[in-house]
């Protein structure tokens, strides 16, 4: 693969996203590409596999283009590449082009289903009833199902727990010791013993540092840390740099729950038998994919049938409305956007309140600053990068100020930077008094952060621990 003198710009962006970028992958490489969130790393897998030109029209202009002819795709988002509705079908479809025959087609497709951990009781599901990590898991299995020669990997494990991520990775490692590898990844610490070569990009797309990993990691530090980059002990750094502050003293119970159970097409899919929740906590919700956690989140915003006390501030919640009280960010941030702007995408819920326009350009303008989007305030949401989605998102779901924050993998996608500063923004509103409920498989967020950890098994909370108990696995 080789690209020279590279420059791209997306219609209705002013921006540049490459500046005559040039470089080379060789045949068995594994690369992986590193840089801040909206650089352009996925823009540049598009570009190397030849999605772009050849499958989306962008405006682009390159001295010489060579692409990869043979090879598979992980995108960000998993939804964005299935073609077919249920996963035996989307996986047949790849096979199919392989000409595979008719009678060993279950086969191959358990074979496939089984190397990245997809357990399924019948593989005839439909992709729309699968957690965002099953997806994922499903997106990987498409890829290695044509058997590449090269892989492009963006993020592919991005929504996994820590178990299915170290699988899935490993999976990937033994399959593609022959295979070229360009990789865009922000869990470092599963990707650096299979890789060779670091590239890596400043926010612009500009390449500022290309060469073997172990030269990149020793003399480039310092760059990758000012780029707001992950790297090894990035957390670490943070925690030890970060000023002690007290978690807040907890409040009374605001929400109570007894029962409480969320149905999908009629049928349980999760179940509380008991549950408080305190003002001022910060409640981390953890389980393997497709335990239920995000139905959870959908049962207490009523946006699926519930049965069973809920109880907010004392008052039942009734039973198809959403809690006035609530605020909730999806795991897809694009389910969510209503507007065709950045900035409007903010503004929505200060216009719903009745804010005045001055307020609302003042508090808009503000959290833009603040979530590192303002150059991007006329942008449609859908143009920007997968964690400029997610920020969005964030910032347009916490304001304004709600009592509950429902949090669906807030920092999946992110950068290091980014990360950290939506953590203490987190932090500051819960020193506020709000009440904070957080879908994630982030274990330091889960150690540092967390009141309380609720462990949902299948569709069950099997666990309720308390600050003491999260605090003393942190040591």
């Amino acid at each position: 693969m080789h690209v020279e003198k590279l420059r791209l710009t997306f219609p209705g962006s002013e921006k540049r996203m490459f500046n005559d970028v040039s470089l080379s992958i060789k045949e068995g490489e594994k690369v992986l590409l590193l840089g801040p969130s909206g650089c352009g790393k996925s823009t540049l897998l598009h570009v190397l596999s030849g999605v772009i030109p050849r499958s989306v029209d962008v405006p682009m202009r390159a001295a010489n283009l060579e692409a990869s002819e043979s090879y598979g795709y992980v995108f960000q988002d998993p939804d964005s590449q299935f073609c077919m509705p249920f996963v035996d079908e989307e996986l047949a479809f790849v096979l199919e082009n392989l000409r595979t025959p008719r009678e060993k087609m279950k086969g191959e497709i358990r074979r496939l289903l089984s190397e990245v951990g997809l357990e399924l009781d019948d593989p005839h599901t439909k992709i729309s009833t699968l957690s965002g990590g099953m997806k994922q898991k499903l997106a990987i299995a498409s890829a290695l199902a044509s058997v590449p020669d090269t892989l492009f990997l963006d993020e592919p494990t991005s929504m996994l727990d820590e178990q299915s991520t170290t699988s899935v990775w490993k999976t990937i490692k033994e399959i593609c010791l022959d295979k070229t590898l360009v990789i865009v990844e922000h869990k470092l610490d599963h990707v650096l013993d299979m890789i060779d070569r670091i590239i890596v990009f400043d926010s612009n797309g500009t390449i500022m540092a290309d060469g073997a990993k172990e030269w990149i990691l020793n003399h480039y530090k310092g760059t990758l840390k000012s780029l707001g980059v992950w790297y090894p002990d990035a957390w670490k750094e943070y925690l030890t740099s970060r000023q002690t502050r007290e978690i807040p003293s907890l409040g009374p119970v605001i929400a109570r729950l007894e029962d409480f159970k969320g149905y999908i097409q009629k049928k349980e899919k999760v179940h509380l038998p008991h549950a408080e929740i305190r003002k001022g906590e910060w409640i981390a919700i953890t389980g393997e994919n497709g335990a239920g956690k995000s139905t959870l989140l959908h049962s207490l915003m009523k946006f699926i049938h519930t049965s069973g006390t809920y109880e907010l501030n004392g008052i039942q919640v009734k039973r198809k409305k959403v809690p006035k009280d609530c605020a909730f960010v999806f795991q897809n941030p694009e389910l969510q956007f209503v507007t065709h702007s950045v900035f409007d995408e903010v503004a929505y819920s200060y216009r719903l309140k009745s804010f005045t326009e001055e307020s609302v350009e003042r508090n808009v303008h503000e959290l833009l600053q603040r979530f590192h989007l303002r150059t991007f305030k006329e942008h449609h949401p859908y143009s920007l990068s997968m964690g400029q989605k997610r920020r969005l998102s964030v910032a347009a779901s916490i304001v304004p100020s709600k009592e509950i924050l429902l949090l669906d993998e807030p920092t999946f996608g992110q950068d290091a930077l980014n990360t950290f500063e939506l953590i203490e923004m987190l932090f500051e509103l819960q020193q506020e008094g709000a009440t904070i409920l957080m879908v994630t498989h982030d274990i330091e967020i889960i150690r540092h952060f967390a009141t309380r950890v609720w462990t949902i098994e299948n569709g069950r909370l099997s666990q309720d621990e308390g600050v003491e108990v999260v605090r003393s696995k942190a040591l």
